[in-house]
């Protein structure tokens, strides 16, 4: 047995040429990409403003960090939980809809590509992009990022219902009408139990990604903890960008615990 192993071994197709084209092809890439980077924005001083930086984040400002006013960390943190949190639950009921018009197993093939095709464009504007125009239209403020990440939300959690509604088993659908359920029945027992699970579960996913992005979001005037982070970085006040990041820090790993709890505990039933 151990004498046929080896010669099937021995016999295996010799590749040392392909990988040893793709190496040399990498290593052209990695130095074709590096021959593009251009280093004569560094100054001098670079390496001491990164000092300072390690430092401050190191050493963050504990009255900062500690602050529970309007103008401290927590209260930033706050207001940047509830526009991820409200901004997730728009998009995950108006991507609702799209999803199932969306789907091929539901509506004609025709429809269902109009629906993708609106949800791709919906996906292709950065956030940032649809940032400035919502400023624009309501002005600075919580209530633009609101909207910024309801809209973000709409793409992705629509194109990921869309997945949960095509592996719906429709078997269990054959069975209830074939006992009489009318539609609403079917949808009860046969649907939702089927979709809320995953729904929940993805809404849950896209609320990770949410906090994030309503974080940088106040870069643009949108709300949340971006803001005084922008201003403090541009004022060189290291020890507070330091305490700001620290308390996002923390945060984002409380909900990563809390939400990774739930999602098991959902797809476990």
């Amino acid at each position: 047995m151990e004498s046929y192993i080896r010669q099937q071994y021995e016999q295996r197709p010799k590749k040392w040429l392909l990988q040893l084209v793709t190496v040399l092809i990498v290593i052209m890439l990695l130095v074709w990409s590096g021959s593009m980077l251009e280093l004569n924005g560094v100054k001098q001083n670079g390496i001491q403003v990164a000092k300072n930086i390690l430092k401050g984040i190191l050493h963050p400002d504990t009255k900062l960090l500690f602050n529970f006013t309007k103008a401290g960390v927590a209260y930033l943190l706050f207001e940047t939980i509830c526009i991820a949190f409200l901004g997730t639950i728009v998009g995950a009921i108006l991507a609702i809809p799209f999803s199932f018009l969306s789907a091929f197993n539901i509506v004609p093939a025709p429809i269902a590509l109009i629906g993708r095709f609106i949800i791709m464009a919906v996906r292709t504007i950065p956030a940032f992009v649809y940032g400035l125009m919502f400023i624009r239209v309501t002005g600075p403020g919580p209530f633009a990022g609101l909207l910024t990440i309801s809209v973000c939300s709409i793409g992705m959690l629509s194109k990921m219902y869309i997945e949960t509604l095509e592996d719906l088993d429709m078997r269990i659908l054959e069975s209830l009408d074939a006992a009489g359920l009318n539609t609403f029945q079917k949808i009860r027992y046969g649907i939702l139990p089927q979709l809320i699970p995953n729904f929940l579960s993805i809404a849950l996913y896209r609320f990770d990604m949410n906090l994030r992005d309503a974080a940088v979001l106040g870069l643009v005037a949108a709300g949340g903890i971006g803001a005084p982070l922008i201003f403090a970085m541009n004022s060189y006040r290291w020890n507070e960008v330091g305490a700001i990041l620290t308390g996002l820090i923390l945060l984002v790993l409380i909900i990563e615990v809390i939400s990774t709890k739930i999602r098991v505990k959902l797809t476990r039933g």
